[in-house]
């Protein structure tokens, strides 16, 4: 396995991590993700850690709290193996008290989680959400106490918009609290909205990349094909409106170059879409998830090869799409000066 820094910190990640949120079983959209008791996460806490991934990311929504509840019973006698992620801001139920990102709300969302995980330290605290309602300086001055407290080592942001992001980078240089290295994002072959404006912005700040759904949302597992029916026991059937929506020609065009890598490399369809993910600027660790041990095998199979060049740009191509304003003026004129260089 390799090891990366999580954005400008000092804090080594497994270039992949496991994402725990088929764990539990809860609720009608995790339900649908998976269903993994106590007794089976052990075993792919085993295999994970065996193979090098050390870092293990779960949400306090996942499953209604069940994910960090089995988590926290698979790591049970072996926490100081492992690096625990977690998240918290979203919505747990339906009182005043149960969404946002303030104080109390903050304090009351980490000792959940602490209680929940059988730990007394989360090492990677994510805010699910940025929460307008809220001053960025009360947000930070609450996380920061709680990393002065020992009980968050390192902060992350998730799912932000670039001005959020950098809105809550300044505020926090500015008054000297503990700042964000992180940042759990969207992004695949299938989604690569990412660059615009987000990886450019993590470059500028040290702010790492966590990717979640890198296959687009089950898309490119290599059951998914132009021109036939989506497989059953793919959880698309019910999960997809709750996901990031994807172009069918897109996917299709990138399915297919995918099946043109498989036959040279000898990997998988997905091995291949994780693979490309981890040579991208300011990608520091790609979740996986998985239902069975088949599937947690097969995702470990991403690392220790690479693509060549040429493979990648024939990804690249087939994955690109138009930037959005007000970035596609420059992308533009930078490939119209590539294909157009000036007399000599």
């Amino acid at each position: 396995m390799e090891y990366r820094r999580l954005g400008a910190s000092g804090l080594l990640v497994p270039a992949l991590s496991f994402g725990a949120g088929t764990f539990g079983g809860r609720g009608e959209l995790f339900s649908a993700w998976g269903d993994t008791d106590a007794e089976q996460a052990r075993h792919m806490v085993d295999i994970s850690l065996e193979a090098g991934v050390t870092m293990f990311d779960t949400a306090d929504v996942y499953s209604e709290g069940a994910s960090e509840e089995v988590l926290g019973a698979a790591i049970k006698g072996r926490r100081d193996q492992l690096l625990l992620s977690t998240k918290a801001g979203l919505p747990t139920g339906p009182g005043p008290y149960d969404a946002g990102s303030g104080r109390a709300r903050l304090i009351s969302a980490v000792e959940g989680s602490l209680r929940r995980l059988g730990t007394d330290y989360i090492d990677l605290f994510q805010l699910h959400a940025f929460d307008a309602h809220t001053p960025v300086e009360e947000v930070l001055a609450a996380l920061d106490d709680l990393v002065r407290a020992g009980k968050i080592r390192y902060l992350g942001a998730s799912n932000f918009a670039g001005w959020q992001l950098m809105k809550s980078l300044a505020a926090a240089d500015r008054n000297g609290v503990t700042r964000y290295i992180a940042h759990q994002v969207y992004y695949s072959l299938v989604g690569r909205d990412y660059e615009w404006e987000l990886m450019p912005l993590g470059q500028d700040q040290g702010v790492g990349a966590v990717v979640w759904s890198p296959l687009g949302w089950g898309r490119l597992t290599g059951k998914i094909r132009r021109g036939q029916p989506l497989p059953d026991g793919s959880r698309l059937h019910q999960t997809a409106q709750a996901g990031p929506p994807v172009d069918d020609e897109i996917l299709y065009n990138v399915v297919d170059v995918l099946d043109e890598l498989a036959e040279e490399t000898g990997k998988t369809v997905p091995q291949i879409a994780l693979n490309w993910l981890l040579s991208r600027p300011t990608v520091s660790t790609v979740i996986v998830g998985a239902r069975n041990e088949e599937q947690l095998r097969q995702n470990l199979g991403a690392v220790g090869w690479q693509l060549t060049a040429d493979q990648i740009a024939r990804l690249d191509k087939a994955s690109a799409t138009t930037q959005p304003y007000p970035y596609y003026p420059y992308y533009r004129l930078a490939d119209f000066a590539r294909l157009n260089p000036p007399a000599v």
